[in-house]
């Protein structure tokens, strides 16, 4: 089985849209994807279902023990050839300091971070940013980052060197554009007309080594 957490530095960066752009990416190449979330949400569960044709399962270390959440991602990932779990908030962002955390979830199932990082507006900053993640807890594996929002082809050959300077994966990135961010969502969304646009498939494809993601 393979298995990832898509993780970010805070709420906003892309997760949701990244995550469901992989997750229906992998399944149109015949692999079953099973999909999970940190917390309580049931509105990103609902968004996994529809793309991944099998229900999205929440992990949360608040309201169960790690031992029940290592028993729900091994009953539920059994037949799956992937295992995808989204974060909530911050990678650290927790009820008390990083507890209950996408963190703490990543180190109690012991899989790799995937971090998706907005990288409007900047470019070496990066470093410091990436730097501090990567080295803030060592019991936390951080594989590689996902860049989103950028600018230019040159924007991202300035954020690949701020990874090669980290000695950090790449996973590649996604454009800046109005056409892939995500409204609102509210209660009472059909659930049942989800769809993923193409465009954001078509732009996984170019420009995210998503199947270097399974060799994790």
């Amino acid at each position: 089985m393979n298995k990832f957490l898509i993780g970010a530095p805070s709420s906003g960066c892309g997760k949701t849209t990244i995550t469901l752009g992989l997750m229906q990416t992998m399944r149109h190449h015949g692999l079953r994807v099973q999909p999970f979330k940190c917390g309580p949400d049931y509105i990103d569960t609902k968004f996994h279902s529809a793309v991944c044709g099998r229900p999205s399962i929440n992990l949360d270390t608040f309201m169960a023990t790690p031992e029940h959440v290592r028993e729900l991602f091994e009953h539920y990932g059994a037949d799956a050839d992937v295992c995808v779990v989204e974060g909530m908030m911050g990678l650290f962002d927790g009820y008390d300091r990083d507890r209950g955390s996408a963190a703490e979830i990543a180190r109690v199932l012991n899989i790799p971070v995937v971090l998706v990082v907005d990288a409007k507006s900047a470019a070496y900053s990066m470093a410091a940013l990436l730097s501090g993640f990567i080295h803030f807890r060592a019991d936390v594996n951080i594989a590689g980052v996902i860049f989103n929002k950028v600018g230019s082809a040159r924007h991202f050959d300035m954020l690949r060197q701020v990874c090669d300077d980290l000695h950090i994966r790449c996973f590649g990135y996604l454009p800046k554009s109005t056409d892939l961010e995500q409204g609102s969502r509210y209660l009472g969304l059909d659930f049942s007309e989800i769809v993923v646009p193409e465009q954001l498939l078509n732009l996984i494809e170019e420009n995210i080594q998503w199947e270097e993601l399974l060799k994790l």
